[in-house]
């Protein structure tokens, strides 16, 4: 939706306002309940509804403490997935079984995944998966695009900030799904290392807990020519521009809804228009191509489909770590 349309819909914030409040009143009351696993959970979430980088802190985030001797799994809710079981996510596996973003982290980060809309029965099959060999001390569960899955206890808040999201509306007008003030449930900010004003206005907005520095690298698949790219994410000029600070000459962009659900019809005429604007290869995001992977026979030889994969690494990894074990050790 455009930004245009998205102003048409900010008489309907004061809805959404009040739908924030009334779950606040019912987590305080206990009227919802708040469940706790056996082992820690540490949450990578975002006060917007989707383009925060998530998913790749939460895979920097695994490696980091796997690297530390850690046992880590990631608990997700699978969002775009058909059906509500509980299970583990198998990396051969498809979207529609399990989510894109759980599919992406099983595959690059290579842990286990287990997905369910409720965190909390995810993190039951975790605890009981009898192949694993858990060391005691060292297991911890991340918890993906977690900061408003309040009913699953938490030991750590981790919170990636951007500067939109300082200036964004509240859905459905905007992109968040929270107001600014929310952020004080977070235990950890990260933000970019050259969000010098970002950091400025969080103390404005009285933050006085840690910063993690991170740096967002976008590498970009090597392509003779134009491209066409494409994605459906929730900030899809974030990945036009990235991709033409990073050299890529665009001849054709198109940008679909938030987790869209490709057809066969999509990728026809997405493969048309590419070959009318005489493109070198198609590009698109990590997650948009698994999407993508039903319909892998429809693209031709001539036009291969690639991706541009966003990295985050932390500008103080032993700061990180010091803080996670810190944190992990008084709740162990």
């Amino acid at each position: 939706m455009s930004p245009s349309a998205r102003r048409l819909l900010l008489p309907l914030v004061p809805a959404w306002r009040l739908a924030l409040a009334l779950r606040e009143l019912r987590l305080r009351t206990g009227i919802e309940k708040v469940q706790r696993l056996r082992w820690p959970v540490v949450s990578v979430g975002s006060l917007s509804a989707g383009g925060a980088g998530k998913t790749p802190l939460t895979i920097a985030l695994v490696r980091l403490l796997i690297a530390n001797g850690f046992d880590v799994d990631v608990l997700s809710r699978g969002y775009g997935r058909r059906g509500g079981a509980a299970g583990r996510v198998r990396p051969d596996g498809m979207a529609d079984e399990f989510g894109d973003e759980p599919l992406l982290i099983a595959r690059e980060a290579g842990v286990h995944v287990f997905v369910a809309p409720n965190r909390y029965d995810a993190g039951l099959l975790a605890e009981a998966d009898a192949e694993r060999q858990t060391a005691p001390g060292r297991a911890v569960h991340l918890l993906d695009d977690g900061f408003q899955h309040r009913q699953l206890a938490r030991d750590a808040d981790i919170v990636i900030l951007g500067r939109e999201d300082l200036r964004d509306q509240l859905l459905p007008a905007g992109n968040l799904r929270e107001t600014r003030s929310a952020i004080r449930r977070a235990d950890v900010v990260a933000l970019g290392t050259d969000e010098l004003q970002l950091e400025a206005e969080l103390r404005r907005l009285d933050w006085t807990g840690p910063l993690w520095r991170i740096r967002r690298a976008m590498e970009v698949p090597a392509v003779d020519g134009p491209v066409a790219a494409f994605c459906g994410i929730a900030r899809p000029e974030q990945f036009f521009r990235g991709l033409e600070s990073a050299g890529i000459r665009l001849a054709m962009r198109a940008a679909f809804r938030d987790h869209y659900r490709y057809t066969g019809s999509d990728i026809e005429r997405l493969v048309s228009a590419a070959k009318a604007a005489g493109v070198a290869a198609l590009v698109t995001t990590e997650k948009d191509k698994i999407r993508v992977e039903p319909f892998a026979g429809m693209l031709p030889g001539s036009l291969p489909l690639l991706t541009a994969r966003l990295k985050i690494e932390f500008e103080d990894e032993a700061g990180v770590m010091q803080w996670l074990k810190h944190r992990l050790k008084e709740n162990l």
